[in-house]
C-alpha cells in the first residue's frame, strides 16, 4: 500500500505537467510514447517469439494515428491501414512458423483497444480546439481520468471495507460488488467536486462554452460518472482477463506498486472513450 501511494505522489504532478502541454504537439508525443510503451507490454504478454514483425506493423500505425492532427496524415489514414492489413497477412504467410494466427490476432486486437482508448485523449483537442472552446477539452480529460482512477481508488477502499461478494472471481479474485458499487458514486462524486471547481475557476479564465455550469450540468456529470465507473470495471476485468489467458501477474513494472502501463490504464481505456463520445453527443445537441 505505501509503495502504491508513492508511486500515486509522484504520478500525479507528471500527470498534470505532461497536461499542461495538452494544446500542442508535446502532448501527442507524450500519449505516443505511452502508447508504444502499452504495445511493448502486449507483444510480452502474448509472448511472442519474434516480435520485430509485429513492432514493425503496430509501432508507425500507433504513431500515425496518434500524431494526425495533420491533415496530410488524416487524408493518408485509409492507405496506410490497408497497407497494414496486407503487412499482417505477409507476417501470417512468411512467419507461419514463428507466428501464430492466434497470438497475430490477440496481439492487433488488444493493440487496436489501447490505441482507441489512447487516441480518445487526444480527441478532445479536436472535438473541443483551444481557440473556440478554451480550457474546456482539459476539464474534460481530466474528469476522464478522474472517472477512471477516482472511482478505482473508491473501489479499492470500499471493497477492503466493507466487500462480502465476489464480483468476477475467476477474473479478479480481489474484486468485489460492494466496491464496484463504491466505485460508482465514488466516481460521481468526484466527477461532481471536478465540475464544482471548474466553475469556480471559469470567472478567472477566458470565456468557456462551459460557462453555464447549473444544476442540469452537475446532473449530466453525475450519470456520466455513474457508466463511466462501469466502463472502468469493464477494462480492468479485460485487461485482467487477459493477464489471466497469458499466465502473468503484471504487464510491467514501471509502476512500483501498480505494474505496468496497461495495469495503471485499464481502466482509461474504456472510460476516455465513453466521455470523448457523450461529450461530442452533447456537443451536437447544444448546437
Amino acid at each position: 500500500m505505501k509503495t502504491r501511494i508513492i508511486t500515486s505522489l509522484i504520478g500525479i504532478p507528471i500527470l498534470f505537467l505532461a497536461l499542461y502541454f495538452y494544446d500542442t504537439f508535446v502532448f501527442n508525443i507524450i500519449i505516443a510514447t505511452v502508447c508504444v510503451l502499452a504495445f511493448y507490454e502486449i507483444v510480452g504478454a502474448f509472448k511472442i517469439k519474434n516480435p520485430l514483425w509485429i513492432y514493425l506493423a503496430v509501432v508507425p500505425m500507433a504513431l500515425i494515428v496518434l500524431l494526425s492532427d495533420q491533415e496530410f496524415i488524416r487524408q493518408a489514414i485509409p492507405l496506410l491501414v490497408f497497407l497494414f492489413i496486407v503487412y499482417i497477412a505477409v507476417c501470417v504467410i512468411f512467419e507461419i512458423k514463428d507466428l501464430s494466427f492466434t497470438q497475430i490476432s490477440g496481439v492487433v486486437l488488444f493493440c487496436g483497444v489501447v490505441l482507441f482508448g489512447f487516441y480518445s485523449i487526444l480527441s478532445f483537442k479536436l472535438i473541443y480546439p483551444v481557440s473556440q472552446y478554451h480550457y474546456d477539452a482539459l476539464y474534460l480529460i481530466l474528469l476522464g481520468f478522474g472517472f477512471a482512477w477516482g472511482g478505482d481508488s473508491a473501489a479499492y477502499f470500499t471493497g477492503c471495507s466493507f466487500g462480502k461478494h465476489k464480483l468476477a472471481p475467476s477474473v479478479s479474485p480481489n474484486k468485489t460488488i460492494e466496491g464496484a458499487i463504491g466505485g460508482i458514486f465514488g466516481s460521481m462524486l468526484l466527477g461532481a467536486l471536478f465540475t464544482y471547481l471548474y466553475s469556480l475557476l471559469l470567472p478567472h479564465l477566458e470565456t468557456s462554452a462551459y460557462s453555464a455550469i447549473d444544476g442540469s450540468s452537475y446532473l449530466v456529470v453525475c450519470l456520466m460518472g455513474a457508466v463511466a465507473s462501469v466502463m472502468g470495471i469493464m477494462g480492468d476485468l479485460f485487461t485482467s482477463a487477459i493477464k489471466r489467458q497469458c499466465g502473468i501477474k503484471d504487464y510491467g513494472t514501471i509502476f512500483p506498486g501498480h505494474g505496468g502501463i496497461l495495469d495503471r490504464f485499464d481502466s482509461v481505456l474504456f472510460v476516455m472513450p465513453f466521455v470523448a463520445i457523450v461529450s461530442r453527443s452533447v456537443q451536437i445537441i447544444a448546437r
